[in-house]
C-alpha cells in the first residue's frame, strides 16, 4: 500500500517515460492545434518558468526534455511550489485550490441529485478538534429504480478551470499535500471507478467500463503546468484503481489508451472565450487594388463585443466519444467546445 506522504504527490515525468516512451508525449499533446503527422503540445501559458531559460517562455510548448531527466522536478503540484509563486498565481490567474473536504461536499450534492438520496458514498463529519472530513460508506453502492451502475459510469461530468483536477480525482489534498488512499477518494471519477470495481469481476469487464468512465469525464485549464498535472493525476488514478482491484498493474496498452482519452478530454482553453489561450488578436492583411496594396488591420470581434462565437482565435476541439464521425464512420466525433453551449 502507498503510504501517506507528500513524496507520493510529486508525480515525476520520469516515471511516465519509464512506463512508456510515448506516454508522456501523449499527455503533452494538444489535439486542437495538432495536425496529421505533426504533433503540437500544450504550452506553458505562465511566466513562472522563464528564469530557467530557452524553452520555458510563456508561449513555448512543453517538451519532454524540459521536464524529464535532470529536469524531472520542474513541474510540481501547487502545494510544493514556493509560497511567493502560489501568491502570484492566485493574484494574476485567480488560481485557488480547494480542500478535499469541500470538493467532497460539493460532489456529494451532485450525487444526491442523481441518486435522490444523501450520503451515498460517504458522510460528511466534523471531528472534535474542528477538522472537516468524511466517513466512507463501506457498503456496496445501490442504485435507484430505473438507473443502473452503467448509467452512473457513463453520466457526463465536467470540471471547469480544473487546475490539478481535485474535483475529478483526489489522489492528494491539493491544499495540504496529504496523500489519500484509494478507498477514501472522493472525486467524480473516483466514484465511477469505485462503482466499476464493485460491479465487475474480470479485467476485461473492468477495463471496458473504465474506458467509458474516462470518456465521460471532461475538464479544461489555462495554464499548461497545471493541465499536465491534472492529466497525470487521472492517468495514475487508473493504474492505482486497477492495482487495488486486481493486485497487479494494468497492461501498457491499456494505460496508453487511457492516456489517449485523457489527452482529448482534459484540454487547454481560455474558458471565457472557448479558444486556445492568447490566440485572439490583431489580424493584418494585404489587400490589392488599382493603386497597389493596402494593409488592413482588424481586431477580434469576439473580444470587442464579448461574443463567444465571434473570436478570431483558435476554437478548441474536443471529442464526443458516443457520436459517429461521418468522415470515418467510427465512434468519436470531433466537435468545437463552444458548439455544446446553447
Amino acid at each position: 500500500m502507498i503510504e501517506k506522504t507528500t513524496e507520493n504527490i510529486d508525480i515525476q515525468e520520469n516515471r511516465l517515460v519509464e512506463l512508456s516512451p510515448d506516454l508522456l508525449n501523449t499527455l503533452l499533446k494538444d489535439h486542437t492545434t495538432s495536425r496529421e503527422g505533426e504533433q503540437c503540445n500544450i504550452f506553458w501559458a505562465t511566466s513562472d518558468y522563464e528564469h530557467l531559460g530557452d524553452g520555458y517562455e510563456y508561449h513555448s510548448p512543453i517538451l519532454p526534455e524540459l521536464i524529464t531527466g535532470k529536469n524531472g522536478n520542474v513541474v510540481m503540484p501547487r502545494v510544493m511550489k514556493h509560497k511567493t509563486t502560489q501568491t502570484a498565481r492566485s493574484r494574476e490567474m485567480a488560481e485557488v485550490f480547494t480542500p478535499s473536504w469541500i470538493c467532497n461536499a460539493q460532489n456529494n450534492l451532485i450525487d444526491e441529485a442523481w441518486f435522490d438520496r444523501k450520503d451515498v458514498f460517504n458522510k460528511e463529519i466534523t471531528t472534535d478538534d474542528g477538522t472537516n472530513t468524511w466517513q466512507v460508506n463501506e457498503e456496496r453502492i445501490t442504485f435507484p429504480e430505473g438507473k443502473t451502475w452503467k448509467d452512473y459510469v457513463r453520466e457526463n461530468r465536467m470540471e471547469i478551470t480544473c487546475g490539478e483536477a481535485p474535483y475529478l480525482v483526489s489522489r492528494y489534498d491539493t491544499t495540504t499535500g496529504d496523500f489519500i488512499p484509494v478507498e477514501r477518494r472522493i472525486g467524480l471519477l473516483d466514484r465511477k471507478l469505485r462503482v466499476i470495481s464493485e460491479n465487475t469481476a474480470t479485467s476485461g469487464e473492468w477495463l471496458e467500463a473504465a474506458q467509458d468512465a474516462y470518456k465521460s469525464i471532461y475538464a479544461y485549464e489555462w495554464q499548461g503546468d497545471s493541465l499536465l498535472l491534472a492529466r497525470e493525476a487521472l492517468l495514475f488514478s487508473f493504474i492505482e484503481y486497477y492495482r487495488s482491484k486486481f493486485g497487479k498493474d494494468p497492461q501498457l496498452k491499456s494505460v496508453n489508451y487511457i492516456g489517449y482519452i485523457i489527452s482529448w478530454n482534459v484540454w487547454q482553453m481560455d474558458g471565457l472565450k472557448g479558444v486556445v489561450p492568447n490566440s485572439c488578436g490583431e489580424r493584418r492583411e494585404l489587400v490589392a487594388d488599382l493603386f497597389g496594396t493596402t494593409e488592413t488591420v482588424s481586431q477580434c470581434e469576439g473580444c470587442l463585443k464579448n461574443n463567444i462565437r465571434k473570436h478570431n482565435g483558435t476554437y478548441c476541439i474536443i471529442k464526443d466519444w458516443r457520436a459517429t464521425d461521418k468522415a470515418t464512420g467510427k465512434k468519436g466525433k470531433r466537435i468545437r467546445f463552444i458548439d455544446l453551449i446553447k
